[in-house]
This record gives C-alpha cells, structure tokens and sequence, in this order.
C-alpha cells in the first residue's frame, strides 16, 4: 500500500477516573467510518527517546500494544493520520530519507498487525523558526484535509502525549485524547479524555462498540 509521507515548511475538561463516564463519553461520540484519528508519534506509537531522536530504525521502539491498537483503530475509523514534529531533521540530526526509513518500516509492521494509515506528516522546522509547521500550528492538519477532502475535524479524534498535541487537536475542532505516557499529574486539565497508553484508548472504543 502506498502512504503518503509529508514534510511540511510553512479546554473544558470531561476526564474523570470513572471507567462508566469514558465509556459514556465515547458512546456520545458515535464513532464510525466518517471519523478520522489523528495520532502523534514520539510516546503514542513509540518510546520517546528522552532528549534524543530517533535517528534510525534499530532505535526506534514500539510501545506495548501499539500494533493491535492500531488494527482496532483500523477497523473502527475510516482514516487514520499520523502527525509529528521532527525538528531532529532541521538540527541535521537525520535526513529527511532517514526519517522516511524509519515511518516504512514502522507501517510495515502496522500492516502486518492488521493496522493501516492513511498518511504520515512530519514537520522538520527548528521549534525557534518563525512561521513554523510544528503542532500546535493546524499546518499538518490542514494539509491532510487538503490530501483527503472527507476529513471533517468536527469528527475527528486527535490522541497525543503532549499539550501541543492537544492544543493542535483543539485549534481545529477535534476531540482530544491524552495518551498520559509522560504522567502529568494534572491530565484533565488538557484534554477531553484521558488514557494511560494506546491500547486502553482502542480497547475502550471496542467496549463501547460492543455496548452499543
């Protein structure tokens, strides 16, 4: 399968511990085919290196459960995004080629799970460059919806580790889901709803389905 892999220049909280009031936040959601995930890379779908990048390959490190979560995820969105901030690429840290490498490889194994994306965005730009295309900046956002013309973000599920993926998630109309890996000790304050990793996002819209 051929994925689109780009480069591009350029909160009322609802969380509560309460298993019952997840599920009734997502059945609210009606999530089916004309939906679309958004997911960020670095400490969703891999382990975040810390204060390095993953350069290569052999360092980059699936999270437990990520592969089955993304073949749930598959069987329950009509597209699924992957969007991420690179700056590794503008600090000559890797090639743009590299990183290209490294997201085959990773969809390789995604399909191979049953799982499939549609797309993979990445932003190169240095966090200090003026007018850059890093969340929490829409630019990927858009430029996906520009790619696929069916994304509508009122329907859309944005699921990161970080404030800027909320925050990218918000500034165009998503629903966000923190994926705590980075243990905030305040995570209602950022997003809609919050898990504790990938899996138990992807297994609690399974419940949800089966319950509906």
């Amino acid at each position: 399968m051929q994925v689109t892999q780009n480069f591009i220049h350029k909160f009322a909280p609802i969380y509560s511990s309460c298993n019952l009031f997840l599920t009734l936040t997502l059945m609210n959601l009606s999530i089916d085919k004309s939906w679309t995930l958004f997911i960020d890379r670095d400490g969703v779908i891999n382990r975040r290196p810390g204060a390095h990048y993953v350069s290569s390959w052999e360092k980059f490190e699936f999270l437990p459960g990520v592969r089955k979560a993304m073949a749930l995820f598959s069987n329950m969105f009509g597209r699924i995004v992957i969007v991420t901030n690179q700056q590794g690429v503008g600090k000559k840290m890797m090639s743009v080629g590299s990183l290209r490498r490294i997201h085959s490889a990773m969809l390789r194994e995604i399909e191979k799970a049953g799982g499939k994306v549609d797309a993979v965005y990445f932003c190169p730009d240095l966090e200090e460059k003026q007018d850059n295309c890093r969340k929490p900046d829409r630019f990927m956002a858009d430029k996906a919806k520009n790619d696929f013309p069916d994304i509508d973000f009122n329907k859309s599920i944005m699921a990161g580790d970080t404030e800027n993926d909320m925050l990218f998630g918000k500034n165009v109309g998503m629903t966000t889901v923190l994926i705590n890996t980075n243990h905030f000790s305040s995570p209602d304050e950022m997003a809609d709803i919050v898990f504790e990793d990938l899996i138990s996002f992807a297994s609690s819209l399974i419940s949800n389905d089966l319950n509906k």
